[in-house]
């Protein structure tokens, strides 16, 4: 069965929840095609903030639900992350909202040190690998992107990474050529969804956001710095027919991999 995801590459209101609720909500409504999954930019709720304390949620909180009564709308997951505390500790989390209303998380592992956010959040430890509709996802957040043993793919684990993020103009070379190389060693789509605009610190972000097939050939259109809902197909059966055909994950070095 193949699988439809919608990307929203957007502008986002800083640290301001309200707003971008509200901007999200008409996005998403305005979908005119059956989606399986809807895709939002990392920390879609406030953009990069280091306020941590300030901007948490609980997990009962708004956006939370906000998340789940899209999702049973549009009966379809909705994910992204946004800042939650959790018994103290502050939290880059990914949320996965499907749409029985059941939430899977993520929190993200590995914190972006060079804009302090190891000093203002906790880092997660364990990945999520979600079986949906015939397919195993592993959504990941930003940085990530950068270590490739985090995102290693056994066995296979996953048919498809996603990752969210608020990625600067300044690297969208590394950002482009990483989604590729995750797509090609791993064997499985990417998805990458990144954000565009200028946030709180004047910081630009170009989007780039980008579909990448099993091969490294990019499978989506989708323009940047602009504001852009796209809906992308992605085929199982051309998956397994190259890992069937070209089977590089049986010559594999054998070390521990994080499942």
């Amino acid at each position: 069965m193949n699988l439809k995801i919608t990307i929203i590459q957007s502008e986002l209101h800083w640290e301001n929840v309200e707003e971008n609720l509200a901007m999200f909500a008409k996005k998403i409504e305005a979908i005119n095609e059956q989606t399986d999954i809807v895709v939002l930019p990392e920390m879609f709720t406030t953009g990069f903030s280091m306020e941590s304390v300030k901007l948490a949620e609980k997990m009962d909180g708004k956006s939370v639900k906000w998340m789940k009564q899209l999702a049973v709308k549009k009966n379809a997951v909705i994910t992204g992350s946004i800042i939650i505390e959790e018994e103290g500790k502050y939290f880059n989390r990914l949320l996965w909202v499907q749409p029985d209303e059941n939430v899977l998380t993520y929190d993200k592992r590995h914190l972006f040190r060079m804009a302090e956010e190891d000093k203002h959040f906790t880092a997660g430890e364990e990945r999520l690998i979600v079986e949906w509709k015939g397919w195993k996802v592993c959504p990941l957040i930003c940085y990530d992107l950068r270590f490739p043993v985090w995102s290693r793919n056994s066995l296979p684990a996953f048919d498809c990474l996603i990752y969210v993020a608020n990625w600067p103009e300044a690297r969208k070379e590394p950002w482009y050529k990483l989604l590729e190389a995750r797509a090609i060693e791993n064997q499985v789509y990417v998805v990458g969804v990144n954000r565009v605009g200028f946030d709180g610190k004047d910081i630009s972000y170009s989007g780039n956001s980008a579909v990448i097939d099993p091969k490294g050939n990019s499978i989506s259109n989708i323009k940047t710095k602009l504001n852009e809902t796209v809906t992308i197909e992605l085929n199982k059966q051309a998956l397994e027919d190259f890992r069937e055909k070209f089977p590089v994950g049986l010559d594999a070095d054998d070390f521990e991999v994080y499942i």
